[in-house]
């Protein structure tokens, strides 16, 4: 059964240390189901799963390279099957670099290149660039990353496939508790342990950051009041430069002692004061790991 919907195909290709992990992960920024290093001969299976209409897959970038080189005289067969699929928008990007550049790349990584592991990295880019030549004549989209940074790779990326302002920068607030232990995925952290506690109020004890009770408790007291005020001016200050240098998600950690009251609010707080500006999500790691739950 075939779905409805048109489905997008992206198939990233070209030269090795040319960018195309830079290339698949800004694809997957941008909301691509992602699968790196497809052996073309298992395209037609990977088609099947696409056109069920029980998933709801509708973007899809494969990454398609000489790794899988055993298979690659299957590539223009499965490329023609592609070309009859009326349910399928199939596109190719190609990305390419001077062999100067590419040779300049594997000396800093020391890897050796795929084609020639125990030869010279020239060898290997010679012969990988014949193999290719046929291949970059079909694609739609070719990228010359000589002189491009990762940063720049990723806005001409997302510049040609991502949807008219779509957002790519996204900011995660997430609320947890010392005690057990630091989130290790924060890229920020602020410890409000030195606010008000509700956890000695009674009535409020069994209640988390989420009841306004316990919010209008915790946003009562002027520390409270002057650390949000600080904390905005500095992450008013801080996003647009984590966004410019091309960082995908921030992850912002409120930490308090149990990470169910204090953090939960402040958490709470700030992923509604930046929803206006940025794609937003809030988390609260250990809301529920206090006694009895």
């Amino acid at each position: 059964m075939s779905k409805e919907q048109e489905i997008k195909l992206v198939i990233i290709t070209g030269m090795s240390g040319a960018g195309k992990t830079v290339a698949v992960q800004s694809f997957e920024d941008l909301g691509y189901y992602c699968v790196d290093n497809l052996p073309p001969a298992l395209l037609p299976k990977f088609l099947d799963l696409m056109k069920d209409a029980s998933n709801n897959i509708q973007q899809v970038a494969l990454v398609m390279d000489l790794r899988g080189r055993e298979f690659f005289d299957t590539l223009f067969e499965s490329l023609d099957q592609l070309a009859k699929a009326d349910w399928l928008e199939e596109h190719i990007l190609f990305l390419d670099a001077k062999d100067e550049t590419l040779v300049s790349r594997y000396k800093e990584t020391r890897r050796s290149h795929p084609l020639a592991p125990d030869g010279l990295p020239l060898e290997g880019i010679t012969q990988e660039r014949k193999m290719l030549d046929e291949l970059r004549g079909r694609a739609q989209h070719f990228i010359n990353t000589t002189n491009l940074k990762p940063k720049a790779l990723r806005e001409k990326i997302v510049d040609k496939y991502g949807e008219p302002e779509q957002e790519v920068f996204a900011v995660h607030t997430l609320s947890f508790g010392f005690k057990y232990g630091l989130p290790i995925d924060a890229d920020l952290v602020f410890d409000v342990r030195f606010l008000p506690n509700p956890h000695y109020v009674e009535q409020l004890q069994p209640l988390t950051g989420l009841n306004s009770e316990v919010s209008s408790y915790v946003f009562k007291w002027s520390d409270t009041q002057k650390f949000i005020e600080k904390v905005t001016d500095l992450l008013t200050f801080m996003l647009p430069q984590y966004k410019k240098e091309g960082k995908s998600q921030l992850v912002i950690a409120i930490g308090c002692t149990g990470g169910q009251h204090r953090s939960v609010a402040i958490a709470e707080h700030l992923k509604h004061h930046f929803s206006g500006q940025y794609v937003t999500h809030v988390s609260h790691r250990d809301i529920d790991k206090r006694k009895g739950k």
